[in-house]
């Protein structure tokens, strides 16, 4: 064991082995000790050698970083983990913080050692094309440590100053409004055409890639594995990539071998009009927008054919390459039926292709992403199927029971009334209503933001369910023997109400919470009265 240890704070990057830098293998290889969030140890472990792996959760950050301390003055080598950039929102600064606290100097106390790796900003770029290209910056919108309104100064300040953003821990079960105010202060600066990347556990088995724009970013998944990439106002989409440019359009011709300048004019005074004066210390404006063309030039392959057909004297089809969009959907094969034939899943698994994914949820749908230029003709032929197509993301969702495959099926036809009138309707948070066929609500209807029990020919009303988290309740029971008749006029009147004056990304139970009444039910405190320690995230 050496008489003093050393801290090596270690960035491995997305996660993946391939992206890790040989000096952070080295340093793992040689660490006694591993010490680092648990998601993060579980990446690395099979790099990891060491004699004991140290893994704590979220909000741990600190208990890390002593312990780290301590096994390294101990005489122990000692790999503190961080994913992306150790010194990018990771655990390097930390680990110096606590030395300082103990009088460390570099001279006299333990050996320190940052490893560098690549950070989520650069891993994802690369995943969307070349979006940062140009001047960029990184704003983390976690205000756990941070005050928001620090946090909003600098978001307005990179909107007004037209840098790429890229936009850390965006979004979380907790903090669901801080991407919204993001977006809100973004659109005051920039077009709401925007392009805009997200990309969500890049380069690992989960990754994820949605480019959108910056107006409608928001109908996507966004969590707090998701980076959001903002361009600049010269940002573009091409062929399903994320570009910026740079400037060099400024002064040269892309599409010419032959350039209008040559190299010992190019840096000249007069051909940089927008460049500081060295000498009055002023510049002239109008030049910050970089103009992308319109119309782009021939590509390689059409120049190609053009010299063919001169030689040939035959004119050559030329297949062009067409941008496909991610079509996402959810498929049902009814609101009281769950099974689903083999032929349905023979089409579903044909239109999925190679390409396409197909996710079971809790819901008991099929999400489907493909990508297709024709979303129309695919629906079409999931419908000719029998199969219900329904939208996803932040819409209301109806779903329903077995009905005792049938035994019950008395209430059959107001579940898909309530389905035909209210699902797919578009909410400031996802909805889901829940509908049991029986008192025995064996689906946990009760357990749904909104819950309707069929009992004596009349229905029960349930409202406000957690159905997430360490804190989760019931729904509160407010109505009693609501007539069939009434029950859909009854779910219009709440829906409308929460649709009209709910906050962006706020769930039904928190509205109730929040205004403590929806028509004229009167909220109540369902949540468990033992004290419960919240998650740190997701709760």
């Amino acid at each position: 064991m050496l008489e003093k240890g050393k801290i090596f704070v270690v960035g491995f990057g997305p996660g993946d082995y391939e992206h890790i830098t040989k000096r952070a293998v080295d340093a793992l290889k040689q660490s006694d000790y591993i010490i680092g969030y648990k998601t993060y140890v579980e990446l690395i472990e099979h790099l990891v050698t060491a004699k004991s792996i140290v893994s704590t959760g979220m909000t741990e950050e600190v208990s890390r970083a002593q312990e780290a301390v301590r096994q390294a003055e101990a005489g122990n080598i000692v790999s503190v983990i961080s994913s992306g950039d150790a010194g990018v929102y990771g655990m390097a600064g930390l680990v110096y913080e606590v030395l300082i606290e103990q009088g460390w100097t570099e001279a006299t106390g333990i050996a320190v050692e940052v490893v560098p790796g690549i950070s989520a900003i650069n891993s994802c770029a690369s995943l969307l094309g070349a979006p940062v290209m140009h001047d960029a910056c990184t704003i983390s919108l976690s205000d756990h440590l941070t005050p928001w309104t620090v946090i909003e100064k600098r978001i307005e300040a990179a909107a007004m100053a037209d840098f790429v953003i890229a936009f850390y821990n965006p979004k979380s079960g907790r903090r669901t409004r801080q991407i919204v105010e993001a977006q809100r202060i973004l659109l005051k600066y920039r077009s709401p055409a925007t392009p805009v990347g997200l990309v969500k556990s890049a380069y690992r088995e989960s990754q994820n890639i949605v480019l959108t724009t910056l107006a409608e970013m928001l109908e996507h998944d966004i969590g707090m594995l998701t980076t959001v990439v903002v361009g600049n106002s010269s940002t573009f989409f091409y062929d399903n990539k994320i570009i910026t440019p740079r400037g060099y359009q400024r002064k040269y011709t892309l599409g010419e071998e032959v350039q209008p300048l040559k190299p010992h004019q190019r840096l000249r005074k007069e051909n940089e009009p927008w460049a500081l004066d060295q000498e009055t210390g002023e510049a002239k404006d109008g030049f910050e927008r970089i103009e992308v063309p319109k119309k782009l030039k021939k590509s390689t392959l059409e120049m190609a054919h053009m010299a063919l057909e001169l030689v040939s004297g035959k004119s050559t089809p030329i297949v062009k390459q067409t941008m496909e969009s991610i079509f996402e959907f959810a498929v049902s094969p009814g609101v009281a039926n769950k099974i689903i034939t083999p032929k349905q899943m023979m089409l579903l698994a044909e239109i999925a292709g190679e390409e396409g994914t197909i996710e079971y949820t809790p819901e008991h749908r099929l999400l489907v992403k493909i990508p297709t230029e024709q979303p129309e003709e695919v629906v079409g032929r999931l419908r000719d199927e029998g199969l219900l197509v329904l939208p996803i993301g932040d819409v209301l969702n109806v779903k329903a029971c077995d009905f005792c495959y049938g035994e019950k099926a008395e209430s059959i036809p107001y579940a898909e009334e309530i389905a035909k009138t209210l699902g797919g309707m578009k909410l400031p948070k996802e909805l889901h209503i829940g509908f049991n066929g029986c008192g025995m609500a064996c689906y946990r209807a009760v357990f749904d933001d909104i819950g309707i029990v069929y009992r004596k020919k009349k229905f029960d009303l349930f409202i406000g369910a957690k159905p997430v988290g360490r804190t989760a309740h019931a729904a509160q029971p407010v109505a009693e023997g609501v007539e069939p008749e009434e029950i859909v006029p009854l779910l219009t009147k709440i829906i409308d109400e929460y649709k009209q004056n709910a906050h962006p990304n706020e769930r039904l139970f928190k509205y109730f919470k929040r205004v403590k009444k929806i028509l004229h039910y009167t909220y109540q405190d369902m949540s468990c009265k033992i004290e419960v320690e919240p998650a740190p995230c997701g709760d």
